[in-house]
């Protein structure tokens, strides 16, 4: 028998589905105001700042875009997901603020609707980064380093700023916590004098870890036919040592690591 979702399912999705058409019919509507605006004036100055009024509105509707809850069943890129979503919020809000956002990430093939969980995660994230950090004299930086470990899935928002006084999880930080739960994970963050980072890790699914695995099998033959060719050694002469596997580390393990330019 095939199973059936529950009603009350179907109504949040609904609910959600008719939430972002508002939200996405009064930007529309906003920036058809500022268009005509544009047209029925005819100072030089009032259509430049109304020009950047309209492209500002533009990058919001884009980040809305990205944030719409998903209406296919299927698998996503979740790097390119959150790469139009870091675009899309440094164009809206972190630049005319003077922060700099950067972006590492691998392809990375999530469900659709567990990718869209991440990207709300990161989004609370960015914004709470861009709202509450005390960056001070430093010029604002955040970087989001989204990467894979096996079947787990590690997303790191660092930023270089201070807040000490939000040791105290916030409404923001719970609704984080909570989509890293639905996606049967959790979040790690903490905080210093000069910076602040946050940790969403979940485990893959098996259909998530099978696309993953042909991803990096294609990536590593790629790798193989652009490499130059290997130039066999001399013999060494010195005898070698051997260093524990132990030591290898997938996972950047400080904030430092995961605020290096890329």
């Amino acid at each position: 028998m095939p199973t059936v979702a529950p009603a009350h399912e179907f109504d949040v999705q609904t609910l959600l589905r008719a939430l972002t058409h508002r939200v996405h019919s009064d930007l529309v509507s906003s920036i058809d105001a500022v268009s005509a605006a544009v047209l029925r004036t005819d100072n030089p100055a009032v259509k430049v700042a109304l020009a950047g009024v309209i492209e500002l509105l533009e990058q919001h509707a884009g980040v809305h875009r990205v944030l719409a809850m998903p209406d296919r069943d299927g698998l996503i890129d979740a790097a390119e997901s959150v790469r139009k979503l870091a675009l899309g919020l440094s164009r809206s809000s972190l630049e005319p603020i003077g922060i700099r956002l950067a972006l590492s990430a691998d392809s990375l093939p999530l469900e659709a609707e567990r990718c869209w969980r991440l990207a709300l995660a990161v989004h609370e994230l960015v914004t709470n980064a861009a709202r509450h950090a005390h960056f001070e004299s430093r010029d604002g930086a955040i970087k989001i380093k989204l990467s894979l470990a096996g079947t787990i899935v590690n997303c790191i928002v660092a930023d270089n700023g201070s807040r000490s006084e939000r040791l105290r999880p916030g409404r923001g930080l719970q609704m984080v916590s909570d989509l890293a739960h639905s996606l049967g994970g959790r979040i790690e963050y903490g905080f210093g004098p000069q910076f602040s980072s946050f940790l969403v890790v979940f485990p893959l699914r098996a259909r998530e870890h099978r696309a993953n695995r042909i991803v990096a099998s294609r990536r590593l033959r790629n790798a193989r036919q652009t490499a130059p060719p290997r130039v066999r050694p001399r013999p060494a002469r010195a005898p070698t040592v051997a260093v524990p596997d132990g030591l290898r580390s997938d996972v950047p393990a400080t904030t430092e690591a995961a605020l290096e330019p890329t």
